[in-house]
This record gives C-alpha cells, sequence and structure tokens, in this order.
C-alpha cells in the first residue's frame, strides 16, 4: 500500500474538494467525486484520512434477521471496530438510502476509536444526532430502516464504489463542507502540493474579483503582469510556494 506523507495530509485539510477534481482533471481522472452524498452537518473542517471499506451488496432475507446484530463478527460491526484511527469508512451501499448504512451509536464508536469521518452513498438513521458528533460524516440523506431490510454487509476493506466513485483500501479521502473526493494513493502527494498552490492563486484572483478586476487575463493567468502581480501578493502575504 502507497504510504502517503504526513505533510501531504496536513496541506489537504486546507485546500477544496473543487481544486481537487479540477487536478485529477488534469491528469485523465473524471470520476473522483463521490454523486449525490453531502455533510450531515458543516463542520468547517475538511475530513481526510485513508480509506477503510465496507461493501453492501442486495439483501436476502433468509441471512438477514435481527438475530445477525449478535454475530461478533458481522462486517458492520467489525468494520467498525477495525477501522484503523485516522481512517475514513467509507461504505458502498448501492447508492440506495431506503435503509440506514447506521446509526449514531455505531459512528459514535468509530469517533471515540479515532476515526477520521465516515461516508455512505446510501443514509444514516439518527442524522440530527450524528450531526451534532465531532466527526465529518456524509450520506445521500436521512434513512430510518435497518440496513438488513434491504442490503447486507458482506465484505470489509476491498475494492468499492461509492456514489460511482472507485475506492481502494488506502486510498486518500477528503471531503469539505460541499462534497467528498477520492484521491489515488500513489497521487495523494503530487495533488497535495498542486492544489496548495492552485489555493493560493485562487486567493488571489477572489480578493482581485472583489476588487473589481475582470477575470480575463486573470483566471486563468494568460497575462504575464497577473503572474507578477501574483508573485508580490504571495510575499505580502507569506503565502510563498513550496519552491521558495
Amino acid at each position: 500500500m502507497t504510504e502517503v506523507k504526513q505533510e501531504s495530509i496536513e496541506k489537504l485539510r486546507h485546500v477544496s474538494v473543487a481544486t481537487l477534481a479540477t487536478a485529477l482533471y488534469k491528469r485523465g481522472l473524471r470520476n473522483q467525486v463521490i454523486q449525490d452524498v453531502r455533510p450531515v452537518s458543516r463542520k468547517g473542517r475538511n475530513m481526510v484520512g485513508p480509506a477503510f471499506t465496507l461493501r453492501y451488496m442486495p439483501a436476502r432475507e433468509d441471512r438477514n434477521t435481527l438475530a445477525e446484530f449478535r454475530n461478533p463478527k458481522h462486517p458492520q460491526r467489525h468494520a467498525i471496530e477495525t477501522c484503523p484511527p485516522g481512517h475514513v469508512l467509507v461504505m458502498d451501499s448501492r447508492k440506495d438510502a431506503r435503509a440506514a448504512s447506521a446509526g449514531d451509536i455505531l459512528i459514535t464508536r468509530l469517533m471515540v476509536r479515532g476515526g477520521a469521518g465516515v461516508v455512505t452513498d446510501g443514509g444514516f438513521r439518527d442524522s440530527v444526532r450524528i450531526g451534532e458528533l465531532d466527526m465529518p460524516a456524509y450520506h445521500q440523506r436521512p434513512a430510518s430502516p435497518t440496513n438488513l431490510t434491504i442490503n447486507e454487509a458482506i465484505e470489509i476493506n476491498c475494492p468499492i464504489g461509492c456514489g460511482d466513485a472507485p475506492v481502494f483500501p488506502g486510498d486518500i479521502v477528503v471531503g469539505d463542507d460541499d462534497s467528498v473526493i477520492i484521491l489515488p494513493a500513489h497521487l495523494a502527494d503530487e495533488l497535495a502540493d498542486e492544489a496548495t498552490e492552485m489555493t493560493a492563486y485562487e486567493d488571489f484572483v477572489t480578493e482581485q474579483v472583489r476588487g473589481g478586476a475582470t477575470i480575463i487575463g486573470l483566471y486563468p493567468a494568460t497575462k504575464e503582469e497577473n503572474l507578477a502581480a501574483f508573485a508580490a501578493w504571495r510575499e505580502a502575504n507569506g503565502r510563498k510556494g513550496s519552491g521558495d
């Protein structure tokens, strides 16, 4: 599994999913944003961590009675108890929010164990309580029925699809107050550097536009005078580049 620098993890806490999506698009990756998921409640900070995955499949009635929850190795429960600290639990719930992927008790346990966040392309029950936790959580919408009614938790830490995005164990998950994106682990370090540079320029552009500047020649930067002004802005604002 590719090791991602802790420095890169820290950089990814300060860039947007939108910026990362553009950086991935430059590399030909167009489908890394998890579709139709949103924060249960906005935290004002990024969720960042390696992916630890759980896959659901369509439930078969004879396999999915309430007695399954007595099984200490039930994959849903086992995933909560084995997700490593600092990781993000990402669940493939088949984009089906008719039944809950988990509820507040399990998600609280994940938080207490040091989880960096949780994502499902289905729904959460007890979503208001989950939103009150000090851990980022993302879902499609609230869902009250137990997952046993629709889905069976079947496999832990395997490749999955979540909201049409491919997710491999160890990929870096970044969520902001809008959405969630999956960074292939082998690209995460360079993406963190590039997105940090892009964010600095975007902050400069925002300041210029608010001051009345035209976006032509500024965004994107096609005029040398804008690049010179950006260099001076960086110096004045202590936003030096990684190569400085």
